[in-house]
């Protein structure tokens, strides 16, 4: 089995290369050769960053390691590791007459070919081990109008890469998810967010789009241009065709202030409605089993008061709590000369949780208390810091985990309904009668409403609001048995969670995470919900149009919107 990551593959471009005419398709099928052309760098580029997206360089990243494969299969998993493919076809056109043709190419011989973007969505939405297509060579920026705030790329473009290209321009994105790694395509097509009762989610940035179909070739869509396909693709999961450009709408670049602070729960249901309306930017991070909760603030600086950026305890101060009890702990599961390693205090934070977590992820007692260490983490770091949206907005989610996130209308601006409090409160009680393991945090974020009806924030009220709230179990392992069982830990949770409260407050789950039933009659189920939040039909008579021999299908999406015969009418 050849695996992505070779050394070369680390080269990244410090400036666009020319065009060169290279081959329509690229396959990693073939055996490797020397790199003789800028061309090829090019290549062996786009490996590096779809490698980027899949995790394998990310420190925490632990991958696993599997028996001698073909020389011709390869393995492609999301970065979690929770989801992995082989496959012996992973095309990456340069540009969109190369995507054209392996689409054309594979509509006529009725082959899959799925589009792929970096490999971050935490239910591997985009995999299949019958063929996917990836665009990280096509990855330029096209056009950028400053005074429209508008910019055009090519969809294969990382997010980060797009804000360092539209710093010269003083231009920046609207808003941002926890991290900078996704390529725009898949951003946009996922319905990714970012947090801000006032700023809805990525989708609503697109403002027009190339899409190239299996059936229907290339295809402009727009507001002006065929609206209607056009609101439905801006959130299309992929299914109605390969996103090859996308214009954004951009804002102004602009600094941030972050304010956090602990709070709990009673001093957070005090302030909420001020806080939704105030704040450009807010989050909670909910601690299961303590009585804290993480409040994090972002605004732009005040011309009249400039904060105080110092924090009032150092890092090391912060941290110590977090290093004793691992020490503790090492001499409780392991010995006391581990205990004394000196590289303890070289972790971050996030890296001390998953090395506590490792040691006994299930036993709940110990899952408190790392808990309560992580309250008092939070309390010691308590404090003000400033810099570029980009920079702020980011989040360290921690290591590999498994993840749920649920997306439910929670009244309006003007007048929110609490009922995303009362879903935390539920959520928290639940977790305690249950003694469900559960790691911090529970992340909780709002958006504004979406226009695309396949958003799970879509709504045709103007001013409604939306609340996102993510449970998660870590995977801090590469032990398989270990990690097996926290897997189905968490599917013990995410059930709970799912039969206690998601009919009750309309939740339904992000895109990039919803998982696939393996029960028939759960299956059933979960396609009759999603037909009652979204245009399904709709949906697929577009698929249908678009392509009617399903190359852009994989398995999940065929069972999430199984295509009856004959497709029902659209309203």
């Amino acid at each position: 089995m050849r695996h992505l990551l070779l050394s070369r593959l680390l080269l990244r471009r410090g400036s666009p290369l020319p065009n060169h005419h290279l081959p329509l398709l690229r396959g990693l099928s073939s055996a490797p050769s020397p790199i003789s052309s800028d061309a090829e760098l090019r290549k062996y580029a786009g490996y590096a960053l779809l490698l980027l997206g899949c995790g394998a360089l990310h420190k925490k990243a632990v991958p696993f390691k599997y028996a001698p494969l073909p020389e011709d299969l390869h393995a492609v998993s999301n970065w979690s590791g929770t989801h992995e493919v082989h496959t012996r076809v992973l095309l990456q056109p340069d540009s969109v007459e190369a995507l054209e043709g392996a689409l054309a190419a594979a509509h006529k011989e009725r082959r899959k070919l799925r589009p792929l973007g970096s490999g971050l969505s935490p239910n591997g939405l985009a995999l299949t081990r019958a063929g996917m297509v990836n665009l990280a060579l096509m990855d330029q920026v096209l056009d950028v109008d400053v005074k429209r705030k508008t910019v055009t790329v090519q969809a294969g473009i990382r997010v980060a890469e797009l804000v360092d290209a539209l710093r010269e321009h003083g231009l920046t994105l609207q808003n941002f998810a926890s991290i900078r790694e996704q390529q725009v395509g898949g951003f946009t097509q996922v319905g990714a967010h970012g947090t801000g009762a006032r700023l809805p989610p990525v989708d609503e940035q697109v403002i027009s789009m190339k899409l190239v179909t299996p059936a229907k070739g290339t295809i402009e869509l727009s507001r002006e241009k065929d609206p209607e396909l056009f609101y439905l693709a801006r959130c299309g999961l992929g299914g109605l065709g390969v996103v090859a450009e996308v214009t954004l709408q951009c804002v102004e670049r602009h600094q941030l202030v972050e304010h956090t602070f602990v709070s709990n729960a009673d001093e957070v249901k005090k302030n909420h409605k001020k806080w939704l309306s105030e704040n450009k930017h807010i989050k909670y991070l909910w601690i299961p089993y303590t009585d804290s909760v993480v409040v994090v603030k972002c605004n732009p600086p005040s011309k009249w008061r400039t904060p105080k950026l110092t924090s009032k305890y150092g890092k090391d101060e912060a941290l110590q709590h977090v290093r004793d009890l691992y020490r503790e702990s090492l001499k409780k599961y392991r010995t006391e000369a581990e205990s004394n390693d000196p590289e303890i205090d070289t972790l971050s934070f996030t890296e001390l949780r998953d090395k506590l977590l490792a040691l006994d992820p299930l036993d709940k007692e110990h899952v408190v208390r790392i808990n309560k260490a992580e309250a008092e983490y939070w309390k010691k770091s308590e404090g003000y810091r400033m810099g570029w949206s980009d920079e702020i907005l980011g989040f360290d989610c921690g290591g590999q985990q498994w993840v749920s996130e649920n997306c439910f209308p929670t009244g309006t601006l003007g007048n929110p309904s609490m009922k995303d409090l009362d879903f935390i409160e539920n959520l928290l009680q639940l977790i305690e009668k249950e003694d469900i393991p559960a790691p911090a945090p529970i992340e909780q974020r709002w958006t504004a409403r979406s226009k695309s009806p396949m958003s799970p924030a879509s709504s045709s009220e103007e001013d409604a609001i939306f609340s996102w709230v993510g449970i998660i179990m870590y995977l801090p392992t590469s032990d398989a048995r270990q990690r097996k069982e926290i897997t189905e830990e968490f599917f013990n949770y995410r059930s709970l969670t799912q039969t206690s409260l998601w009919d009750d407050y309309s939740a339904y789950e992000h895109w990039a995470k919803i998982e696939v039933p393996k029960d028939k009659e759960e299956l059933a189920k979960l396609q009759a919900r999603l037909r009652k939040r979204f245009p399904v039909d709709a949906y697929n008579k577009a698929r249908m149009e678009l392509d009617p021999n399903k190359v852009l299908s994989n398995a999940k999406l065929e069972k999430l919107f199984p295509v009856l015969e004959p497709v029902h009418q659209a309203k």
